[in-house]
C-alpha cells in the first residue's frame, strides 16, 4: 500500500466522521416502495400463469424519502419537505421515516393526496432467491392546491435556515414546481447554501444550483448519444455549462462514475465492488445523499465523488430499496481495491 493511498483513505474517512455534525434538507417527491414476496408452487387452471403464494409485504421509503433515510443512516440530521396521502401506503411510509429518525414535521399528509406507490412483486420457487417479476405503479396527482403550495413554500423557508446542504429529489410528481425551484434558488444565493439536484426528467429546469447526479442515459437523453468516454466528457461539460453548475457527477453503472468539474480535467472513477449488482433500486438516492453530505462536510468535489462512488457500490449489493451506514462506508474506504 502506498503512502498516497493511505493519505487518501484517511482523508475520506475524516470526511465521513463529520457527517454526524451536518443537517441536510431534502425537498421532493416521497414514494412508498412496496415489496410483495411470494413462492411459486403451481400454475393456475384459469390461465397459463404462475400462482404466487403470498409470504410477506414490506413498505420502505422511496424517492426523496429514500434519500432522506440514507442521510439519516449515514449519521446526519435530516428534514424532509414532501407530500403524502392519508392512505395506507402513506401511513406506512411515515412510520418508516420516523423509525429512521427523519424529521417529518414538514411532510404534508393530506386526505386529498394519493401516495405515489411502486409495488414490486418478487417470487421464486420454495428454496430459490425471490426475483422481481413485475412492478405496478400507483401514481399520485401533483399537489396543485394553492393552500398546499403555500405550505410547501413556508416549510422550505423554515427548514432551509438550519440546513448545511439542500437536496432536490425530483421524480416528476410535482412537488418541485417552477415557483418552488425559484424560491430555493433565492435561498441558496442569500445563504450560500450547497444545493444538489437529482431529477429524473427535468434536469434543465434546475439551472443555477451547485451540482447534480444524472446517470449516463439521462445525459444522452438531454444531449444525444455518446459512444465513447471522451464524448461523454464533452457532453457532460456542455451540460454543466448550460446549467451553470460548479460540477456534474455522472453515474455509469458498472463503469463507475465521471466527475465533470469547472476548469478541471474529467475524473473517471471505476466502479467499487462487484460489477454484478444484486439490486440497483434506489441506488441514485444513496449516491446523491452521500455526495451532498460529503460536500457539506467540507469535501472537495473529487473526494465527495469518491465517497459517493463507494456508497453506490455498497448499496447495489443489497436487495430492495436500501440504505448504508457511515461504518459501512468507512470499511469500504479502507478495504476496497479502488484507489483513485
Amino acid at each position: 500500500m502506498t503512502m498516497e493511498r493511505t493519505l487518501l483513505q484517511e482523508r475520506l474517512a475524516a470526511i465521513v466522521k463529520r457527517f454526524s455534525q451536518r443537517r441536510v434538507l431534502v425537498i421532493g417527491d416521497a414514494i412508498a416502495d412496496q415489496f410483495i414476496y411470494g413462492g411459486i408452487n403451481r400454475v393456475s387452471r384459469e390461465a397459463p400463469v404462475f400462482i404466487i403464494q403470498h409470504e410477506h409485504t414490506e413498505t420502505v421509503p422511496g424517492g426523496a424519502a429514500n434519500c432522506a433515510a440514507n442521510l439519516s443512516s449515514l449519521g446526519a440530521s435530516v428534514s424532509l419537505v414532501a407530500v403524502a396521502g392519508d392512505d395506507e401506503p402513506g401511513r406506512a411510509l411515515m412510520e418508516q421515516l420516523k423509525a429512521a429518525n427523519v424529521d417529518c414535521r414538514s411532510v404534508i399528509v393530506s386526505a386529498e393526496a394519493k401516495t405515489t406507490t411502486k409495488v414490486r412483486i418478487l417470487a421464486g420457487q420454495s428454496h430459490s432467491t425471490r426475483q422481481q417479476v413485475v412492478r405496478i405503479d400507483y401514481e399520485g396527482d401533483p399537489p396543485t392546491s394553492s393552500k398546499t403550495r403555500e405550505r410547501l413554500r413556508q416549510m422550505v423557508m423554515e427548514q432551509a435556515r438550519a440546513a448545511d446542504a439542500i437536496i432536490i429529489s425530483d421524480y416528476n410528481y410535482g412537488v418541485a414546481d417552477d415557483e418552488l425551484i425559484n424560491l430555493i434558488r433565492d435561498i441558496a444565493s442569500a445563504q450560500e447554501t450547497t444545493v444538489l439536484v437529482d431529477s429524473r426528467a427535468r434536469l434543465k429546469s434546475f439551472a443555477g444550483f451547485t451540482s447534480a447526479t444524472p446517470n449516463e442515459a439521462e445525459v444522452e437523453h438531454l444531449l444525444g448519444n455518446q459512444t465513447s468516454t471522451d464524448e461523454l466528457a464533452f457532453a457532460g461539460e456542455q451540460l454543466r455549462e448550460q446549467l451553470g453548475y460548479r460540477a456534474l457527477l455522472i453515474t455509469r453503472g458498472g463503469n463507475g462514475m465521471m466527475l465533470i468539474e469547472e476548469g478541471v480535467a474529467p475524473l473517471e472513477l471505476p466502479a467499487v465492488g462487484s460489477h454484478e449488482p444484486v439490486d440497483v433500486t434506489g441506488a441514485g438516492d444513496t449516491v446523491i445523499a452521500t455526495y451532498a453530505l460529503a460536500l457539506s462536510s467540507d469535501a472537495s468535489f473529487p473526494d465527495a465523488a469518491r465517497l459517493a462512488n463507494h456508497a453506490g457500490g455498497l448499496v447495489v449489493m443489497k436487495r430492495g430499496t436500501a440504505s448504508i451506514t457511515a461504518a459501512e462506508l468507512e470499511t469500504s474506504i479502507f478495504h476496497s481495491e479502488v484507489v483513485s
